[in-house]
This record gives structure tokens, C-alpha cells and sequence, in this order.
């Protein structure tokens, strides 16, 4: 049973990346998916989040208008596109699964499943 994070990458400033959350060993229909980040330093802080059914989204203040939080439950898989991309958004991105049907972005939230991360890197 695991979440795998993946896509992530060097870019430059005002790039586009698209990360992608895939869950082995269980289904994520059930699941409230967030995409959460970590930069050097700094507290982990929610980005972009899904609810179950995929109708309920949020972004953060930083990421609205840039980030975009998608789902493909028959491929059991969440997307994270992520465009004009600049330097502050350089991070390790993790995803994280909860069993709601409600969107969880609190990174403090106890989740149910974490994905390793995949690190992010935008270049000035």
C-alpha cells in the first residue's frame, strides 16, 4: 500500500511541471488527496487539494491561478499541473491521501497515506 509521487524536475521561471500521485495496493475513490510542499527551511504547507469525488477543489493563495488539482480514479491517480512556476515555489512535493469525502489541505492533519516526495526546482 503506497502513494508514489512523480514529475517533478528542474524548470525555469514561468515552466510548467505536472506531477502526478499514484496509489498502489488501494483504491483512492474514497480518498480526500492534498499536494503538500516543503522547502529548505520552512514548514510543510498544503498547495493544491481534491475531494473524493473530485467536484470540491482549493488552492492556496500562492498557487491560485497557477496550479491546477485534477483526479483520474480509474487510473488511481491525482495530477498536479503546475504553470508559470517561479522561483519560490522551489520545493519537495509530497501527496497525501485521507478517507473523506471533503477536501483536507491542513498539512498538521493526521492523513491516512503519504507518497515519498518529488522534488521541484525552478530556476531564475
Amino acid at each position: 500500500v503506497q502513494l508514489q509521487a512523480s514529475g517533478g524536475g528542474l524548470v525555469q521561471a514561468g515552466g510548467s511541471l505536472r506531477l502526478s500521485c499514484a496509489a498502489s495496493g488501494f483504491s483512492l475513490d474514497y480518498y480526500s488527496i492534498g499536494w503538500f510542499r516543503q522547502a529548505p527551511g520552512k514548514e510543510r504547507e498544503g498547495v493544491s487539494c481534491i475531494s473524493s469525488a473530485g467536484v470540491n477543489t482549493y488552492s492556496s493563495d500562492s498557487v491560485k491561478g497557477r496550479f491546477t488539482v485534477s483526479r483520474d480514479n480509474a487510473k488511481n491517480t491525482v495530477y498536479l499541473q503546475m504553470n508559470s512556476l517561479k522561483p519560490e515555489d522551489t520545493a519537495v512535493y509530497h501527496c497525501a491521501a485521507v478517507r473523506s469525502a471533503e477536501i483536507v489541505c491542513d498539512a498538521s492533519f493526521p492523513m491516512n497515506y503519504w507518497g515519498k516526495g518529488t522534488q521541484v526546482t525552478v530556476s531564475s
